[in-house]
């Protein structure tokens, strides 16, 4: 394992930000046609150990210790959830009072042990791609028996009991969820869920945006009828 790894560290909202991904290599539940990491060959959905993780500690101590991070963002290769020292790794960023904001995308927060982990975190981010089973089961390509309705189902669990804020991030991806069927039905899973924040994305990624990517206009219309729900 090569350890921890990080994004440059940057404002939001006025506070230096810490990004780490905690997994050595892609490990996820998903196998999404269109991810920018690349294809899922540790496609899993339970917890992994891994090596060198009391280095990589330290080394997360000492970035959150020297650079006054004031908040770390867990963001990493797939589902951080599956790394067996998650809950450790939450534990110290918290020791050194800095609160933490969580990646997932979403399917493993309906399970309690996943729960119980979630919850330490002051901001959890789940996600939504496809609105429809086949659509969900051919872009995304869960591990075998995931379905839409659990997926969704999972998170507005986990939003009910939650105490800290939740943020769903919408990606628009053309000819998948880019009607107006499609925004409807979005609509319907943001009243469904509540979440405290609403994060409109789309496909900016050079490799997949001539294909999945939608309009300047397009994207505007429908990010504003989500926000303003």
């Amino acid at each position: 394992m090569a350890g921890f790894s990080y994004k440059e560290i940057y404002i939001e909202d006025g506070k230096r930000v810490l990004e780490v991904n905690i997994l050595p290599e892609k490990y996820c539940n998903f196998d999404c046609i269109f991810c920018p990491i690349g294809r899922s060959y540790n496609k899993v959905h339970t917890q992994q150990s891994f090596d060198e993780m009391n280095d990589s500690l330290r080394e997360l101590e000492g970035m959150i210790e020297n650079n006054k991070i004031e908040l770390v963002f867990i963001n990493s290769k797939g589902e951080a959830l599956v790394n067996s020292q998650v809950s450790d790794i939450i534990d110290l960023i918290k020791s050194k009072g800095v609160p933490v904001r969580l990646l997932s995308n979403g399917y493993l927060l309906g399970r309690d042990e996943y729960i119980q982990i979630a919850n330490k975190c002051e901001e959890v981010i789940g996600e939504i791609k496809a609105i429809s089973e086949e659509d969900f089961q051919k872009i995304q390509r869960p591990i075998e028996g995931y379905t839409l309705e659990e997926y969704i189902s999972n998170m507005i669990l986990f939003n009910k009991q939650y105490k800290g804020n939740f943020i769903l991030e919408v990606t628009i991806i053309k000819g998948y969820n880019d009607t107006d069927e499609s925004v409807n039905k979005i609509k319907n899973i943001i009243k469904e869920l509540s979440p405290d924040k609403i994060i409109v994305e789309r496909m900016n990624d050079e490799k997949f945006k001539k294909k999945l990517g939608i309009s300047d206009e397009s994207f505007d219309e429908i990010s504003k009828a989500l926000l303003n729900i």
